[in-house]
């Protein structure tokens, strides 16, 4: 069996600008990053913007287990199925996070013969976008210690300074520092900490502003800090908005590649799902929209987390909403969901398969919460009898949901047509799509709305730090804002050990931040770490190089 890396390797990709076509762009659209990767300008978008918007498929999934479930391999052959039946189709991604890349969860490009290339690039440094945002983000770190190096005109807190570091890697021995030792000329000792680039605000703000003027007023308005006598502090006053902007001026434009068959793939963006809100650039989607007639996009882990994410957050800022949204689940990850080991679940074992389909189910009650259409895929694996698969559809169809057997993997587009005759069905099913809450509801009321009706929950607890940054954001009057709640993906609990549709619980949040830039406001829950750690055996310990160039072990 091939690696995705050698089928990856294997491909014969089409020069961009082939690519680009497919769309009717021409390369006076496009910024070369060699032959296979571009940005678009955002002269482009001028061109383009009274355009009437194409049909948006978003593919989210039931809660990941280590049995895997396919969520980007399926948007990706989804794509290259609709593409295969005739139509003008895109496919918008987030790029992925070193971090994972080589620690436990690997890259994010899809697998098998669904697959986005050039993959080692994509996987890896890609055009540099997070660099620049690790770049930005840490720029405005050093502007601050410099700021009280100076004199602290501003008057800041040096206890509360709330911006930290970031790094695009696993490393948890960066969660808590302390900088400026070494006497008076190497800045104030104090203690901070760092995050992972796709946990900081700037990756927020780079995926949901609508071009570089609204990226500059939103970076001038991240909180930074307070002072001593409680007055928040934000970057504008340290006078390098300007300077934080030029960083992103390449990094704003969406970058265009290619999946294996050759369908147009938008990257871009790529925050965290469980620590951020999980969705690819706005910029993105809508260049996609207004390009093509079919595009599919994602939203991290399970519906819980990104397709709540993508619905109360992305699509209130937006100004869109998807025409169906595809469901991907497997009958293995279904058992594990049920309780059966993961070295059992070749075996056929209907009870647990029962118990674990109330974890699908509640995620398809979430879709229509939102009033939207939906379809289950179901990823294929060769261990999954008749049996099992028909139990799963007259389960879904009981719901009201259509079911079709997904074989992207190994057979590509062709695996996924009959996913796409049940999306272009479901994309004309009534659609009374709507967010579940008001802005305007109270923090505890928006909270306890998401965690009763998205996750099940019996209510919701703070924590005694949780309640004094609740009364502080009301007091400073920032209160009016989405909430992105920061959650385990394993469970639709906050507690990772839950699997199945736990009841019986609630949910603690133990702080707040502001995310004032972005737009909106992040509940930490349970255990959730911005910086994650690498296991016991990274994945970083099977990847290498020839002397050629030639990669393995990526994957």
């Amino acid at each position: 069996m091939k690696t995705d890396v050698e089928i990856a390797q294997e491909a014969e990709m089409q020069h961009i600008r082939d690519i680009a076509a497919k769309l009717g762009l021409t390369e006076d659209d496009l910024e070369l990053y060699g032959k296979y990767k571009a940005k678009v300008t955002l002269d482009t978008w001028q061109r383009v913007r009274e355009r009437p918007n194409g049909k948006l498929i978003l593919v989210t999934a039931i809660n990941p287990t280590p049995a895997g479930e396919g969520k980007t391999t399926t948007s990706v052959g989804l794509a290259d199925a609709l593409h295969r039946q005739g139509k003008k189709t895109a496919v918008a991604l987030r790029e992925p996070s070193l971090g994972p890349c080589f620690g436990l969860k690997g890259g994010a490009a899809g697998g098998g013969y669904a697959q986005v290339v050039p993959m080692e690039d994509i996987n890896l440094h890609f055009t540099g976008d997070f660099h620049a945002i690790t770049t930005a983000h840490n720029l405005l770190a050093a502007v601050i210690d410099n700021h009280i190096q100076q004199g602290n005109a501003l008057d800041i807190d040096v206890r509360r300074i709330t911006w930290k570091r970031v790094l695009d890697l696993n490393d948890r021995a960066l969660r808590h520092v302390i900088v400026g030792l070494g006497g008076k000329a190497h800045g104030t000792p104090r203690e901070t900490g760092f995050d992972i680039t796709v946990a900081s605000e700037m990756m927020a703000i780079l995926c949901l502003a609508d071009g570089l003027e609204d990226m500059k007023k939103r970076l001038g308005e991240i909180i930074v800090a307070y002072t001593r006598d409680g007055r928040a502090v934000r970057a504008d006053e340290l006078g390098v908005t300007g300077a934080l902007t030029l960083l992103f001026k390449d990094a704003i434009k969406p970058n265009l590649v290619q999946t294996l068959e050759g369908t147009p793939a938008f990257i871009h963006g790529g925050p965290f799902a469980n620590i951020a809100h999980g969705c690819n650039s706005i910029m993105a989607t809508k260049f996609a929209l207004k390009l093509a007639d079919y595009v599919v996009t994602e939203a991290g882990f399970g519906a819980d987390l990104g397709a709540e994410k993508f619905l109360d957050i992305k699509c209130r800022f937006a100004g869109f909403h998807p025409d169906a949204v595809v469901i991907v689940a497997t009958v293995r990850a279904l058992k594990m969901h049920g309780g059966l080991d993961k070295k059992e679940l070749t075996q056929v074992d209907m009870a647990a398969l029962e118990k674990g389909l109330a974890n699908l189910e509640k995620h398809i009650e979430n879709i229509q919460a939102f009033g939207l259409p939906a379809v289950v895929a179901i990823n294929a694996f060769p261990t999954d009898t008749p049996e099992e698969l028909a139990f799963v559809e007259k389960k879904c169809k009981e719901h009201g949901v259509e079911v079709a057997l997904s074989e992207v993997w190994a057979k590509g587009g062709e695996g996924g047509l009959a996913l796409a005759d049940k999306v272009e069905e479901a994309i004309h099913k009534p659609n009374h799509f709507h967010v579940l809450y008001d802005v305007n509801d109270t923090i505890p009321q928006k909270i306890e709305t998401i965690a009763k009706t998205v996750y099940g929950a019996d209510g919701v607890d703070f924590t005694g730090p949780a309640q004094k940054q609740l009364k502080e954001i009301e007091d400073l009057g920032l209160d009016k804002m989405p909430v992105c709640m920061a959650k385990t993906q394993y469970s639709l609990s906050d507690d990772a050990t839950k699997l199945g549709r736990p009841t019986g619980f609630r949910i603690t949040v133990k702080e707040l931040r502001l995310s004032a830039g972005a737009g909106f406001i992040v509940a930490l829950t349970g255990n959730i770490l911005t910086m994650p750690g690498l296991p016991k055996h990274p994945a970083a310990e099977n990847m290498d190089i020839d002397e050629q160039g030639r990669i393995t072990g990526l994957f």
